[in-house]
């Protein structure tokens, strides 16, 4: 006789049964379209109460199980035995009658802290052709009972695996899928939430800026909020983020991965190799860190981690032409955000017609007259960006009674000027602050100063007598001996030099997810999503207080408010627009494609589009199998040879990928709009790791003109 849970008359349907090889029919999770592979907990198990009385425990006492906890999603009860006992403590539990379902614990292979329980349920999707015959068929062979009907998704329920099933969830789920009248089969697990998108780089613990639960001298909501964010993007390659710096150590691990470096220029050694030269050259490494460190699974992550750095060393003087060299080089190869934590040594800078010209260009005209986000530190000598001091207590009285300040860069109506606050939520002691201030930023505390030519670094007076509280920022450091830090990392770096990248790192977020928006648009979302933290103490060094905000929203320490991740790219999410569509143009590709190991020139799928206009809208469908999904990366490449990169290395061990790219999903897309529809369309995908392989199997686009 036929098993019903495996096989069906073919007449019943036309779907094929895929199945799961035996020897893993007990260690796949399909979940979502994708298999997950598990192991065992060598030494615990769950159970399920029978009926809602006393759970008795004669069976577990026998064997040496003792209660770990109660997991009440799903009315299960965790027990831990010794690993040899394991098997027996299951079996006793599976034949008392105060037990109803008994499983193992799993977790996923090589992620041991992340525990999988088993609910006694599946979820089963037929076949249209499966009638309810077939269905009661295969449900009473498998061991099932049906609980209910799934609304919303046709010929779909949801059932309760019986004591007369011979094996568990997972291998039924498996099994199902082998025969040609399911099309899904899903068991219902069990997983703790973990709130939000974390890294697993081993030092992202450190970076309380990022997002923290508290701690010594941290208080709540003192981080950006970064999780949250990370979980709608974390940052897509096609934005670029230019630090003009002293140097970025390319050598670095956290500035590896494909396409990861852009365009580098070292404006001092007028080469293409912006590395650190002198022993100094530690600050932009810094700086490159807290912006855009890729995710690696060891080190530090910056705020952006998927965006492309290019890293510019700066001439170390403000003459037009360093100024203009450096934002015409930023213009030229595509930057999205520039990110500047330095300024001239002076109390009075203004800008020239030129520097202020080229600034204004690259606001205006850049990434293709959308123009750049332009962000400079406000400083760190307790000092306006533009307003009057009355000096006194200076060494040698270098200045002395009513002295005019005005930074030059961080008063350009084309900037947002970044001043710092604390992991108190307070005023960092040594930010400049004022009138043109956009946002604020955490990083460290500590005495103000600044570097002036005839002194070189002096603390900026009177004296700060008072201690600072607050952490310091953890971030990459230049490699070896050199650097802030005997190690590769330092916790020790600060000022609004580290505030401003944190804000780039937001910029280029939210430019990932809303790549359509002009410069100022993201100005405007970055300074009215801030959080409105408040200082109320008068300043330690000039008794002033400006701590709190005006009519208009402003607070002269704070800006609009503190820099929120989440909130900026959630706004940016919201202003995706649609264009109207009159029509929509198809194309399919079912060729299929051996993707080479390890072999960065990838391969292309065509798709020829012979109708004229421009695109409007755009979709695309992708399925690919691979032995390791997240070795790929996926690009669509326009007629014109624009790249749009959809997919990048972050699938993991899925081994399927059936996904459909849209504008409202992928909104770099956004970059194809108005490009002409005629001609080739290609899909490149490229597997930039060792030992797995896999094929493209298909994938079709639809464009709205």
């Amino acid at each position: 006789m036929t098993n019903p849970v495996n096989s069906t008359n073919s007449s019943q349907n036309n779907f094929p049964g895929v199945g799961v090889p035996e020897e893993s029919v007990g260690f796949i999770l399909q979940r979502g379209g994708d298999e997950l592979a598990l192991e065992k907990v060598s030494d615990r198990f769950t159970v399920r109460p029978a009926g809602t009385g006393t759970l008795s425990e004669d069976w577990a006492q026998l064997w040496g199980a003792v209660r770990h906890r109660s997991v009440p999603q799903a009315k299960l009860v965790e027990y831990t035995v010794e690993p040899a006992l394991l098997e027996q403590a299951m079996q006793a539990a599976r034949h008392s009658e105060a037990v109803a379902f008994v499983s193992h614990v799993y977790h996923i292979k090589n992620n041991p802290e992340q525990l999988l329980y088993l609910t006694d349920e599946l979820t089963i999707q037929f076949s249209d052709s499966a009638d309810p015959a077939t269905r009661d068929a295969i449900a009473a062979a498998a061991g099932l009972r049906q609980i209910r009907l799934l609304a919303g998704i046709a010929n779909t329920f949801i059932f309760e695996v019986t004591k007369q099933a011979t094996e568990n969830p997972i291998k039924i789920a498996n099994r199902l899928t082998g025969n040609r009248a399911v099309l899904v089969a899903e068991p219902n697990i069990v997983v703790e939430t973990v709130p939000h998108y974390r890294p697993r780089d081993t030092l992202y613990p450190k970076q309380w800026y990022l997002y923290h639960a508290g701690g010594p001298e941290l208080a709540a909501g003192a981080h950006i909020d970064i999780e949250k964010a990370w979980d709608i993007t974390r940052g897509v390659r096609s934005v670029v983020v230019a630090v003009a710096d002293d140097s970025v150590d390319l050598n670095h691990p956290d500035f590896q991965g494909l396409g990861k470096i852009v365009a580098p220029r070292d404006f001092k050694a007028k080469d293409f190799v912006p590395m650190p030269g002198e022993d100094e050259d530690n600050h932009g490494t810094a700086c490159a860190g807290v912006a855009v460190a890729e995710e690696t699974g060891s080190g530090i992550v910056g705020v952006a981690p998927g965006c492309a750095l290019m890293p510019l060393r700066t001439t170390g003087f403000l003459d037009d032409s360093s100024i203009e060299q450096l934002f015409e080089w930023a213009i030229a190869k595509g930057a999205a955000v520039i990110s500047c934590s330095w300024g001239p040594s002076a109390v009075y800078f203004p800008l020239s017609l030129r520097q202020s010209a080229v600034v204004h260009r690259a606001a205006t005209e850049g990434r293709n007259g959308k123009g750049c986000v332009i962000l400079f530190a406000a400083g760190n000598a307790n000092r306006p960006t533009t307003g009057t001091i009355n000096e006194r207590g200076w060494p040698n009285n270098i200045l002395q009674g009513q002295t005019k300040w005005l930074g030059g860069f961080s008063v350009h109506p084309d900037v947002m000027t970044i001043s710092a606050c604390t992991s108190l939520n307070k005023k960092a002691a040594y930010s400049n602050w004022g009138p043109t201030i956009s946002v604020c930023a955490p990083s460290n505390n500590a005495t103000p100063g600044m570097w002036l030519q005839e002194t070189g670094y002096i603390n900026t007076a009177p004296q700060v007598t008072v201690p600072l509280a607050g952490q310091g920022v953890f971030t990459a450091d230049r490699m070896g001996p050199l650097g802030y830090d005997a190690e590769d990392y330092t916790g020790y770096f600060g000022g609004t030099s580290s505030s401003t990248p944190v804000v780039a790192g937001v910029a280029a977020l939210v430019l990932s997810v809303n790549p359509d928006l002009t410069a100022q648009e993201v100005k405007q979302i970055l300074q009215n999503t801030a959080d409105k933290i408040t200082d109320r103490e008068p300043d330690p060094q000039l008794g002033i207080n400006m701590g709190t905000y005006d009519a208009n929203g402003h607070s002269q320490w704070f800006g609009y408010g503190k820099v929120n991740a989440f909130k900026a790219v959630q706004a940016a999410q919201k202003q995706v627009t649609s264009l109207k569509v009159s029509r929509q143009l198809q194309g399919r590709n079912d060729t299929s494609v051996a993707i080479p190991d390890y072999d960065l020139r990838g391969i292309t799928s065509p798709i020829q589009m012979n109708d004229t206009g421009a695109v409007r809208d755009i979709r695309i469908g992708v399925d690919i199998e691979h032995s390791f999904m997240g070795d790929l990366e996926i690009y669509l490449i326009a007629p014109t040879g624009k790249i749009v990169l959809l997919q990048g290395r972050t699938q993991g061990r899925n081994k399927r990928l059936q996904i459909a790219y849209s504008l409202q999903t992928t909104p770099v897309l956004k970059l194809l709009i108005n490009q002409p529809v005629k001609g080739v369309w290609q899909l490149r995908v490229i597997d930039s790791a060792l030992e797995d392989t896999g094929k493209l199997l298909s994938w079709e686009l639809t464009l709205g003109i």
